[in-house]
């Protein structure tokens, strides 16, 4: 469960995973513990932190710290990601799938995170490779870094790519059913802000 931080705005933290480790002393084991913490704002804005300490608070605290000097921000269209993408860590792999209005965050808890603190609403997702968390978090950073924005491409290439097929995707769910119209990147006309009413 995701909770508000302080003086923060309104970012948000999870805690993907907290690890205990162990040294051998002469006194017997000395437990020392690290946090994995992903914040976000739920609009475009997400970042990761990898904290170390002698207990678990003071290292989600630390991990927290880290997160929000590395907040970076996810290009979105609609309530999903422009396109497919893959991301690579180590030896974990995440792909990243576009999904229609209404699909849901397809994923397991560690991607889970990432996406929904990001305000990924709709994606489908595989992991490939090891599931170790550390890792795939760091996969899916490096997958949402790849993403590219339709007129970068089109600038680079010098062409006119028109609309992509997750744009007519929620083009179409919007005649249809209308989900995905209140946080489409289009501001809604006046007759669609009244249901198509006229006084």
């Amino acid at each position: 469960m995701a909770e508000i931080l302080k003086d923060s705005g309104n970012l948000e933290s999870t805690t993907v995973g907290v690890f205990r480790t162990a040294a051998t002393v002469k006194g017997g084991r000395r437990f020392s513990f690290s946090s994995l913490v992903v914040i976000g704002d739920r609009k475009g804005r997400v970042g990761y932190g990898y904290g170390k300490s002698r207990e678990v608070p003071s290292a989600i605290e630390k991990a927290q710290k880290i997160a929000k000097r590395a907040l970076t921000d996810v290009p979105m269209i609609g309530r999903t990601i422009h396109h497919e993408v893959e991301g690579r860590f180590g030896a974990s792999r995440v792909r990243l799938i576009p999904a229609s209005p209404g699909t849901g965050v397809v994923a397991g808890h560690t991607v889970r995170a990432v996406l929904e603190l990001a305000g990924v609403q709709d994606c489908l997702t595989k992991c490939y490779g090891s599931t170790n968390k550390i890792h795939v978090v760091k996969a899916v950073f490096d997958g949402l870094s790849r993403l590219r924005l339709p007129e970068e491409i089109a600038t680079l290439r010098g062409k006119d790519l028109g609309k992509t097929e997750i744009a007519k995707r929620i083009e179409r769910s919007r005649k249809l059913t209308g989900v995905g119209a209140a946080s489409s990147t289009e501001p809604a006309t006046e007759n669609e802000k009244t249901g198509g009413e006229t006084s």
